[in-house]
């Protein structure tokens, strides 16, 4: 039997930052672009306004400490934990390698708590909110995190979706996991996997909808046969297995369906439209058409350019596409691919910067120091979890990055 998890330093840090918070009289919340990091700003925002105090919630691609102007209080989302040089009275909220030394930050792997798989950042934020006051019932936008971070309902995060189900927030089943309003489109954006001859393919897709009559469990159970019998030939098992599993209905959000509001999110966020995936996680449904359409457009983007790197090849695991909203996604479908034995990594480019995100099998070492370091040595910036990590870098210095990344696979 699986048991819930708690942490008494952590418990002390949400204390201490609670407090911190509490004596703001206004904080500028600055969240990461994810469906984790507008999930976490949001759980604070709610928290703050709450409490009776002041802010202001942007969401952002990255930071870097010039960002801050110094005299300005910040609190931090799921974002700032590997930056050295922040002032030393920002306020973070994170689950990444931290290398912040300032007072006020909470992070789980500063208590020995896996940051990888069992807290992410929504979830730090609501051990937060929770010092600020009763905010029980966004334990649902915490489990955001979990699913758009991959991580496990073990450890602390089970602690969390605990408190979710005993309080009513959250409804545990079992069901197809991809997102969606129907079937239709549940099949025909499915990224998580992208799945041969049906993910982008509106023909394909119509056909096993029109040729099963999906209308009850059982064609549903045949529709899902068929699709798994198409994603087998190319994907990982465990890939595969994403396909079905433990859903979790959030009766308290805008998108009861918690995987399908964690896709909306993240699209949202990664496509320069933040705002709409703040207001979702507000309970604010007024742009509820307008961001389920940028999800749609944005899978269907992500479906073609995966297309276009497997055609374009990269022998040394480095693929390109060219757009920066989709990469992250891309990336993350072509680890799933099976042949996948060492990390990869896929560049784009946006006025002479270059972003990349780079994943790698679970037990290849700790990518996200490893990528760090290479950024670092091109001028840039970098980090991430132990098998998915990112950097920003002059292109001009895309071939040194090149190289490194050869030589660190190599070894």
């Amino acid at each position: 039997m699986i048991t819930s998890v708690t942490s008494m330093s952590i418990d002390a840090d949400a204390e201490h930052v609670a407090e911190r918070i509490r004596r703001s009289e206004y904080l500028e919340i600055v969240a990461h672009h994810d469906a984790d990091g507008i999930a976490a700003g949001s759980i604070l925002a709610h928290a703050l306004k709450r409490a009776g105090l002041r802010f202001r919630l942007r969401v952002r691609q990255e930071i870097v400490a010039g960002d801050l102007v110094r005299d300005q209080p910040y609190l931090l989302c799921d974002i700032g934990a590997g930056i050295v040089d922040l002032p030393k009275d920002t306020i973070v909220v994170d689950h990444h390698e931290a290398r912040f030394s300032g007072e006020y930050q909470i992070n789980p792997r500063l208590s020995g708590i896996d940051g990888d798989r069992e807290l992410s950042g929504s979830g730090t934020a609501y051990l937060v909110a929770s010092k600020l006051g009763d905010n029980r019932d966004l334990a649902g936008l915490a489990v955001l995190g979990m699913i758009g971070d991959g991580q496990a309902i073990s450890g602390m995060n089970l602690t969390i979706f605990n408190d979710g189900v005993a309080n009513g927030i959250i409804s545990p089943a079992r069901g197809l996991l991809l997102p969606g309003r129907d079937l239709t489109e549940r099949l025909l954006t499915s990224i998580s996997p992208i799945i041969d001859g049906i993910s982008g393919d509106e023909t394909a897709v119509k056909a096993i909808i029109s040729r099963e009559h999906v209308n009850d469990t059982g064609s549903l159970k045949q529709a899902l046969s068929l699709s798994v019998l198409s994603a087998v030939r190319s994907e990982s098992a465990a890939c595969v297995e994403a396909m079905y599993g433990d859903t979790f209905m959030l009766d308290r959000e805008v998108i009861p369906d918690a995987h399908s509001l964690a896709a909306v999110i993240d699209a949202c966020g990664k496509t320069g439209h933040g705002d709409f995936g703040a207001a979702l996680c507000l309970r604010d449904s007024r742009d509820l058409q307008a961001a389920w359409e940028i999800t749609r457009r944005h899978r269907l983007d992500v479906i073609a350019a995966f297309h276009s790197a497997l055609r374009q090849g990269a022998a040394d695991g480095v693929y390109e596409v060219e757009r920066c909203d989709i990469a992250s996604d891309v990336a993350d479908a072509l680890a799933c691919r099976t042949a996948r034995r060492s990390p990869l990594a896929v560049v784009s480019r946006d006025r002479g910067i270059c972003r990349i995100s780079v994943r790698g099998p679970e037990g290849s070492g700790n990518l996200g120091l490893a990528i760090h370091t290479l950024a670092q040595a091109c001028g840039g910036s970098g980090g991430g979890h132990q098998s998915r990590a990112g950097a920003t870098i002059p292109c001009s210095q895309i071939g040194t990055f090149r190289k490194g990344f050869a030589e660190m696979v190599a070894a």
